[in-house]
């Protein structure tokens, strides 16, 4: 059965968005209203400091702003600023991001420090065109950083201001027409606000499932009152099992311990250079049931992992002691492994553990 809202040309729609009338002012008065009263709480909403508006945008794609807060605050205390970020050694860098994930947005933040340190004494950028030109920085990330830190009047489009735009237009939009129209609702004299303003209305009321439309702010103007445009499905997830073995050690007899670890390949294209717990796709057989520590969930990326995590027991296809040393791993001070770039499933274990 046709919606009644499919029954509408959708250059009516179009015609009938906010910003193509005289509500307009309207609309955005009540966004930017409802932003300042109610907008969360965040340590990068504090500041119109490019450096720290920049490193919670990289920080923040794919990652939930829960995750974030503790190493954005973290990695601020070891880098304060474009230019200590810039002085240090990737393994620096990749240390302190450990446990976000998608490390290559790690990689490509020293190398744009690095940049700006050499080629603009430090200084960001002061438009969204400039800030296109350096490494990692994408047309959403030049366009955030230059809203909030220099007021620049352009438009930001991420995950959430895409969803807001197509419901109270009521089409799936395409990308031309979704920059179009988010640059056509902007408030020139605030963009930085309005920008945030339109993703947090996406990241707190406008959400996939379940919108909150009663607290919607804007909802006198949305065609849609929360229905979802239709959309192709999400992909689904791949399942694996994995085994990991954790082998500690006392080094000296002092209490002062230590964990094998194994270094990624610096040429594979998954967390290259990383640490981790020596792993398995199959368990020992027999496995003793002693051996067994704990079970842990962890996802990366379109998979999700189930990871059973052995005490001081080999592992099937590991590294022949005969091996490299580099192939068998190497065992780790403890007290080191804060200044190692290990991945985020080995540091959920060693947290785990107690070990660190």
């Amino acid at each position: 059965m046709m919606r009644v809202l499919d029954a509408i040309p959708v250059e009516t729609r179009l015609a009938a968005s906010p910003a193509s009338g005289k509500d307009l002012a309207a609309f955005r008065r009540a966004l930017l209203h409802w932003y300042d009263q109610h907008r969360r709480d965040l340590p990068w909403r504090e500041t119109r400091d490019p450096y720290r508006i920049w490193l919670s945008e990289i920080m923040l794609q794919q990652t939930r702003v829960a995750a974030v807060l503790e190493h954005y605050r973290v990695f601020l205390e070891r880098f304060p600023n474009v230019e200590v970020l810039a002085a240090a050694s990737e393994d620096a860098v990749l240390a302190a991001w450990s446990g976000l994930g998608y490390y290559r947005r790690a990689r490509m933040l020293h190398r744009c420090a690095r940049q700006i340190a050499k080629q603009h004494g430090g200084c960001f950028p002061r438009n969204s065109e400039a800030l296109l030109a350096l490494p990692g920085i994408g047309r959403y990330t030049a366009a955030a950083i230059a809203s909030i830190a220099f007021a620049e009047a352009v438009a930001v489009v991420d995950g959430n201001v895409e969803r807001v735009l197509q419901r109270l237009i009521g089409i799936n939009l395409t990308t031309a027409q979704t920059w179009q129209h988010a640059q056509a609702f902007l408030v020139s004299s605030r963009p930085g606000d309005f920008n945030q303003g339109m993703m947090e209305l996406g990241a707190t009321v406008c959400v996939p499932r379940e919108p909150r439309c009663p607290m919607c702010p804007v909802r006198r103007w949305c065609v849609t009152r929360g229905e979802v445009p239709c959309a192709a499905p999400p992909s689904r997830q791949r399942k694996k099992e994995i085994w990991c073995a954790l082998d500690q050690r006392d080094r000296d007899g002092n209490g002062n311990g230590e964990v094998r670890l194994l270094q990624r390949p610096r040429k594979d294209s998954l967390m290259p250079g990383m640490w981790e717990l020596p792993q398995s796709s199959e368990p020992p057989r027999p496995l003793p049931a002693s051996a067994h520590w704990r079970t842990f969930r962890h996802s990366i990326t379109i998979t999700d992992y189930t990871v059973h995590v052995l005490r001081n027991t080999p592992l099937p296809n590991a590294p022949l002691l005969d091996a490299p040393p580099a192939a068998r791993g190497k065992w780790i001070a403890i007290d080191r492994i804060p200044q190692i770039p290990i991945t985020g499933l080995t540091r959920k274990i060693l947290k785990a553990g107690g070990i660190i």
